[in-house]
């Protein structure tokens, strides 16, 4: 596990991830409990980026959503496939970037306060495990950079973690 963990905040965000990406991968362990590795994951995420006002996963059951691991103020526990911005990234199996959370259709609130918002599905040989989802207070905090990077270091977990 690595020692220390640090990523410049003055840098762009694509510098932020071309920092944070080889960090991720020395500070998760395969032979650690997932939990601590998700944990982690979303600390990391979270410290770097002060945009991101919540961060954390959803793991699939089999049938809904479940709470996992994550950084922020509490949340809501279960998500049905489908419903708000979570459930559509799981059911359509497709990141979902929402430049504004007041416009998109069934959003479920946990936070009143997030603005927007960016959830990258979690599959692993074509099955579900759940979703990445941050929120922030910002409007379209989010763009194709995040997309790309997030959906990077997901990879990385489909590969090295799960």
């Amino acid at each position: 596990m690595a020692e220390s963990f640090s990523v410049n905040k003055l840098l762009s965000d694509e510098e932020k991830y071309l920092e944070l990406l080889p960090q991720i991968k020395s500070l998760l362990n395969k032979n650690e409990n997932l939990i601590s590795n998700l944990s982690n994951f979303t600390a990391a995420l979270n410290q770097s980026f002060e945009k991101i006002s919540w961060v954390g996963f959803y793991l699939f059951d089999g049938k809904k959503l479940y709470l996992g691991p994550f950084q922020g103020k509490v949340a809501c526990t279960t998500i049905e496939i489908g419903k708000g911005v979570c459930g559509a990234a799981a059911e359509k199996k497709e990141t979902i970037i929402v430049p504004d959370v007041h416009e998109f259709p069934g959003h479920i609130f946990c936070d009143g306060g997030t603005n927007s918002e960016i959830v990258i599905p979690i599959i692993k040989q074509k099955n579900l495990i759940g979703v990445l989802d941050l929120d922030s207070y910002e409007f379209s905090a989010f763009n194709e950079t995040d997309k790309i990077y997030l959906e990077k270091l997901i990879e990385f977990l489909t590969t090295d973690i799960f």
